[in-house]
């Protein structure tokens, strides 16, 4: 639905037609074209290509990329906000696992210098942390501290489920198994099951 569309869009930040697409449910056509005409989202040039974002983030791309805003927006929504590219990358953080300052240069088309600053801000604020967090990874990454906590319970959880006792009974059958209770043996020639049984329990 539309109000689904621009949920999305406060939760996620700017994204392609192509991007909607892909986290939609159905053609997301015509709900983003009744969002625009009831001017609830716009339309926004970013990194040389055409995004959709909500109109209360309107005032936040425009200061912290300069984006050009369609007229007739409620002045709430273009009102100066503080610290606006903090607040995209903060976004962005929430809504992906460890990333490369790089990554979100390209995505927001702002040098990396000026992005590791914001980075930086969101650091020493305990929003974000660094670190190498991939296995396959080369440099050191970033990742919402939030993120990060949801990742390593999860590990955790995996880890566990991993080592788990098991029943009772498949114990006792493995045990069964593990001292030869129960099967002849061949090393002596056929011996039974109550020689195996008092070997095991060293009588």
């Amino acid at each position: 639905s539309a109000d689904e569309l621009h949920d999305l869009l406060r939760k996620v930040g700017d994204l392609t037609i192509v991007e909607l697409d892909a986290r939609s449910e159905g053609d997301p056509t015509p709900w983003l074209a009744e969002l625009v005409r009831e001017r609830r989202a716009i339309a926004i040039r970013i990194a040389g290509e055409e995004r959709f974002i909500a109109a209360q983030d309107a005032a936040r791309y425009r200061d912290a990329l300069g984006c050009a805003l369609p007229v007739g927006l409620p002045a709430a929504f273009t009102d100066p906000v503080p610290h606006p590219l903090e607040e995209l990358v903060a976004r962005y953080a929430r809504t992906h696992g460890p990333f490369l300052a790089d990554a979100v240069s390209r995505r927001f088309g702002v040098p990396v210098e000026r992005l590791v600053g914001a980075l930086r801000a969101l650091e020493a604020s305990e929003r974000v942390v660094r670190g190498e967090f991939r296995p396959e990874g080369h440099e050191r990454e970033w990742c919402d501290a939030e993120v990060l906590r949801q990742l390593r319970r999860r590990s955790l959880s995996a880890l566990r489920k991993e080592v788990e006792p098991v029943e009772p009974s498949a114990y006792a059958r493995f045990l069964v198994g593990w001292h030869g209770v129960g099967a002849a043996d061949s090393a002596r020639g056929g011996g039974h099951r109550l020689d195996r049984l008092v070997e095991a329990l060293g009588l």
